[in-house]
């Protein structure tokens, strides 16, 4: 049986995100995981996923004990909500670092999936945080659908896959045609052209049409699209045709090499207002 894993910090976009989870574990029957990090204070520590501020000793203590019998009691109440939906329904609390602990019980169940909720960050915070959706989208091994909103499956109706089509990997493409086949939605395929990275017209729409042919593809159009930046024309491409999800590969770079580069998958998770498909390629 295949898992969907939706890390959850009781946040607003983490409800979003369980809400489409359980959605998703309708449709294709997989089983549902709810994942829930308590972070362990520090003197310095601040609310990046848990409940853990600056606090006495004896203050933190007393606080953590209640923190993990309310989390306990949560988790349980989810566990009876859930429990004959017509599919399998399971909890974990941990506790620790909640990307280190996140990636930890990807590779231990063999996720299938993650959904998780993301407020979205840019600039300075982006740069000096980082959130722990970001961090995943990067690292993780197996796709991952960000939601800011408030969404569910059937209205998941087109798919935009933004891509440059060059050498795209073999096994991001397998997992994407599994998802549009799942939420049943269309896909449309675009290239952006901008200023810093020109393509002809007819050298990108020969790419595109290649990779329909390489992986069999049945795409309902596919466009060059033009725009000063691939992240601002991803955005822009998808509102102009009102599409409900944007896909794409992300190259999964870290540390300075990442901080050089950017990475354009996460710019569009942090931006886009619409759910995002990602999964990092093996390259």
């Amino acid at each position: 049986m295949k898992t969907i894993l939706v890390p959850y910090d009781f946040s607003e976009e983490a409800g979003y995100a369980l809400e489409f989870a359980k959605g998703l574990a309708k449709k294709s029957k997989n089983k549902l995981k709810l994942f829930h990090v308590i972070e362990l204070p520090t003197p310095q520590s601040f609310n990046s996923y848990g409940e853990v501020g600056a606090f006495s000793s004896e203050g933190t203590q007393i606080f953590m004990i209640e923190l993990i019998e309310k989390r306990k009691k949560q988790m349980a109440a989810f566990e009876e909500e859930l429990k004959n939906e017509g599919y399998t329904f399971e909890t974990k609390m941990v506790f620790g670092n909640p990307f280190a602990g996140i990636a930890k019980e990807i590779a231990e169940i063999k996720a299938d999936i993650v959904v998780m909720g993301s407020k979205g960050s840019s600039g300075l915070e982006e740069v000096l945080i980082g959130s722990n959706t970001e961090k995943v989208v990067r690292n993780a091994t197996c796709p991952v659908i960000t939601i800011k909103g408030p969404v569910s499956p059937e209205e998941i109706k087109k798919v935009v896959f933004a891509s440059d089509f060059n050498d795209v990997p073999s096994d991001v493409i397998k997992r994407l045609k599994s998802a549009i086949e799942t939420i049943d939605a269309e896909l449309h395929l675009v290239k952006i052209n901008t200023p810093s990275m020109f393509e002809s017209t007819r050298t990108s729409m020969g790419k595109m049409e290649d990779f329909i042919d390489d992986f069999e593809i049945n795409a309902a159009s596919k466009v060059v699209y033009n725009s000063s930046t691939e992240e601002d024309g991803i955005l822009e491409y998808a509102e102009d045709i009102d599409a409900d999800m944007i896909a794409m590969a992300t190259h999964g770079r870290t540390g300075f090499l990442h901080l050089l580069s950017g990475s354009i998958a996460e710019d569009v998770v942090n931006a886009a207002k619409r759910p995002v498909w990602t999964m990092k390629s093996k390259k």
